[in-house]
């Protein structure tokens, strides 16, 4: 067991999605005095991916590169104190930790694993269904189709701390919210208890922080000139106090950067009504959160506060619906923008032809976008027609044979159509995948129990109470702007020139954050932030209501646009399916009087 060596508890985040580097693990192993490491493998469609790895062979279904990482990782980490906790565990964990007690045992190390599981909701939603419960999706309002591939409760951090409780070295789980892993480590360290609510929401923060990895030292950063030595920016460390205060930092000698700024971009990532933020163990509300830094590279955030969580386990579950193919072809020389918009025109007339003649249905969806012609910015877009572009054709289709004839029909463009058609990027024919979608629903809590094992044995665990004070969900209002005066030369500027702004999802739902670059641009954004406006400069690509949040304590606001990103994830036919470049469109936007 870990002993800290002060009155704070030092927690690295060596991973934010399943395909980070391995450096956030060799740079947190080496920080003097770090207690523990998380990894976060899981993001909404990661166990879809994986659902496909579980049925070609039923023994995986979960990170398989994480047992190659550990191999040499747990052994340096045991011997220096330092314990682990992942979620790369997936459908699987338990065969995640059977493989990782392999490789342990082959080695010669005495490790102890612990798994948390239980999050496995297929039968939950089975049942539910059986009696009689029409689930629906609570952003599209769509009934649930007929099954699932995977449907997953998100469990909290509770049992987490059960498993440190009984010792484990490394704790593998499922499914579990994000900030789920670092707030594990504080209940167990701190003791908090259930109805400890303000420490569970800041806890909770701390967690949300350093979730995405480089995100929270300068990755994605909107000034990214400002921040050095990209090639080996350095993964966040927090040192969190008893009552959930901590101070953020990255490792001595590396790069990135570490500031108010890149602090409020990634406390503002994907969180919604920023007042509302729901999670299993609490409500957090994070509009009295203060960031303040304290030296160079390190700042301090505090002043989270929480609410009783509901009695709800939020499910996201994944199922198929048809099949859907990429195909992708760069275009130089004149005109080249013009070219690739009729290489694609010529390549869905000339497939839907042969549909016909097989007597194949048309596509379900068809999408061509020229990469290159500022298709994002839509009617806002300012680029000519350049002498190079790349052409991104997407389609869906509800029988594979149709599909597959797109793929074999992207090639032949190389000696049919434009001059200067100068490749494919030797993908050779794209492949054809199943065409996966999210429904995301609520299931009752006393539906699902967490399972916690440690070394192969179950140990007694049980959900705390947790307090049952009523919440009241605080739609955003509209609120009266005052008269604002622009100054001059800023009429005509990109919004960039005020504000930082970082974006992500949430299925269909796209999240922009929008920081002040001073705290005197408050009230101009403010008047520029209004719902209506950001609905009109983005109508080409948001198509439901637009709510903005503030965070005055911070000189921020959180932007929620629905139906804003084509349905999302793998079913967005997008070249940004994620909304990951939303931020940087509404920055474009052009300061008015």
């Amino acid at each position: 067991m870990s002993m800290p060596n002060s009155n704070t508890i030092k927690i690295g985040g060596a991973c934010g999605f399943w395909g980070d580097s391995s450096l956030g693990t060799e740079q947190l192993m080496k920080v003097p005095g770090i207690q523990y490491i998380t990894y976060d493998y899981l993001a909404e469609l990661t166990l879809a991916i994986m659902a496909g790895m579980r049925m070609k062979n039923p023994e995986h279904g979960y990170a398989l590169d994480f047992i190659d990482l550990m191999k040499k990782a747990l052994p340096v980490a045991k011997a220096k104190g330092i314990r682990i906790i992942a979620n790369a565990g997936g459908l699987n964990p338990a065969g995640c930790a059977a493989a990782l007690q392999q490789a342990m045992t082959e080695a010669g190390h005495t490790i102890r694993i612990g798994v948390v599981s239980g999050d496995d909701a297929t039968s939950t939603l089975g049942q539910l269904r059986k009696n009689g419960v029409e689930l629906t999706d609570q952003h599209s309002g769509q009934t649930a189709p007929p099954f699932f591939l995977t449907a997953n409760a998100y469990l909290g951090a509770f049992p987490i701390a059960a498993a440190l409780d009984a010792g484990a070295d490394i704790v593998i789980t499922g499914r579990v919210v994000d900030s789920a892993m670092v707030l594990g480590a504080l209940v167990h360290e701190f003791k908090w208890q259930a109805s400890d609510l303000d420490q569970l929401a800041q806890g909770s923060l701390a967690g949300h922080i350093v979730e995405c990895g480089a995100q929270a030292t300068g990755g994605l950063f909107t000034d990214w000139e400002q921040v050095p030595d990209w090639a080996n920016i350095g993964y966040p460390v927090i040192d969190v106090a008893a009552n959930g205060s901590f101070e953020l930092s990255k490792p001595e000698g590396t790069g990135g950067l570490v500031n108010k700024a890149v602090a409020t971009e990634q406390l503002l990532y994907e969180i919604h009504d920023p007042a509302n933020y729901a999670l299993p163990d609490v409500v957090c509300d994070f509009t009295t959160v203060n960031i303040e830094e304290t030296s160079p590279n390190r700042v301090k955030i505090w002043g989270a506060t929480g609410k009783a969580p509901s009695d709800l386990y939020k499910v996201c579950a994944t199922y198929p619906e048809g099949f859907r193919c990429i195909g992708m072809l760069s275009i130089v020389g004149f005109n080249a923008h013009a070219k690739a918009r009729r290489t694609g025109e010529a390549i869905l007339e000339r497939t839907r032809a042969m549909f016909k003649r097989q007597g194949l249905a048309d596509y379900t969806r068809t999408s061509i976008e020229v990469i290159g012609s500022e298709t994002d910015l839509g009617p806002h877009a300012k680029a000519q027609l350049g002498h190079e572009a790349m052409l991104r054709i997407a389609i869906t289709h509800t029988d594979k044979k149709a599909a597959a004839i797109f793929s074999r029909e992207i090639a032949p463009a190389g000696t049919s159509y434009a001059p200067g058609t100068s490749g494919n990027f030797g993908m050779g024919r794209p492949n054809v995948t199943p065409l996966v979608k999210m429904f995301s629903c609520f299931v009752p809590k006393h539906l699902h129990s967490a399972v916690v094992q440690v070394s192969g044995e179950q140990i007694q665990y049980l959900e705390p109470e947790h307090p049952k004070v009523p919440t009241v969900d605080q739609a955003a209002t509209a609120k009266a702007i005052q008269a604002v005066s622009v100054p001059p030369e800023l009429i005509g500027k990109p919004l960039i020139e005020i504000a930082h702004g970082r974006s992500g999802d949430k299925g269909n739902t796209s999240n922009v954050g929008i920081v002040a670059r001073k705290p005197e641009h408050w009230p101009l954004l403010q008047h520029l932030l209004r719902p209506e406006q950001v609905k009109g400069y983005l109508a080409h690509l948001v198509k439901g209501e637009v709510h903005t949040f503030e965070l005055p304590q911070v000189q921020a606001f959180n932007i929620v646009m629905q139906e804003a990103l084509d349905g999302g994830g793998m079913t967005s036919m997008r070249n940004d399916p994620l909304g990951k470049g939303m931020a940087q469109v509404l920055l474009n936007m052009k300061i008015t009087e």
